[in-house]
């Protein structure tokens, strides 16, 4: 049985290309283990707020001694953490909007990646903490582009679950879904390549 971790950031909801891929995933590894559990968060209906300084300097201070108000600031990384730490594979869709993912995606990003929480720089070199881990990446993006831009966003959060120690990732994409004579037949191939790569 395995925990996995769905962070949905498209605000299309059902129509969502990126929900849909990933549910794709999703379906796959339930074949695998129908007794896995899946936990979503969805960030476009819950929203985690921006990084500012009083979430940023309690989430940094040990449990135990944060006052009521250093509580109430960490609440978010808290709750992110404790999901990501209990996940065995995360399953994130990645939409495409002018030019970059959703700065919700970036602001969940924020509230886990926390210094003695996910990594450390004890021995002076920086340490992932979250090891054992399986990522999974479903990109999908409206338009069609060769000139480096998704290549870009993938090296980003690449680097980044890297950093935290999740280095065993998988990237689906699916470009062209504003494009209507493209839409569906690229879609069909994301799903294909899905369901062959985790059969």
């Amino acid at each position: 049985m395995a925990n996995i971790l769905n962070i949905q950031t498209s605000i299309s909801g059902e129509n969502s290309v990126s929900n849909k891929l990933s549910q794709a995933v999703i379906n796959q590894l339930l074949d695998k283990d129908p007794n896995s559990k899946v936990v979503i968060r969805d960030l476009a209906l819950n929203p985690i707020p921006h990084l500012e300084i009083h979430h940023f300097s309690a989430s940094r201070i040990p449990d135990e001694e944060r006052n009521d108000e250093q509580k109430e600031a960490s609440k978010y990384s808290d709750e992110s953490l404790k999901e990501i730490q209990e996940a065995d594979i995360i399953v994130i869709g990645v939409p495409f909007y002018n030019f970059t993912f959703p700065s919700t995606l970036k602001s969940w990003i924020d509230s886990i990646a926390v210094a003695g929480k996910t990594f450390s720089y004890a021995d002076g070199t920086p340490k992932g903490l979250l090891q054992n881990k399986k990522l999974f990446l479903n990109f999908a993006i409206g338009g069609v582009y060769e000139n480096g831009l998704i290549e870009n966003m993938e090296h980003y959060l690449r680097t980044l679950f890297g950093f935290i120690g999740i280095t065993d990732v998988e990237v689906f994409k699916s470009q062209g879904m504003m494009v209507p004579q493209l839409k569906e037949e690229n879609f069909s191939k994301a799903v294909v390549a899905i369901e062959t790569a985790l059969a």
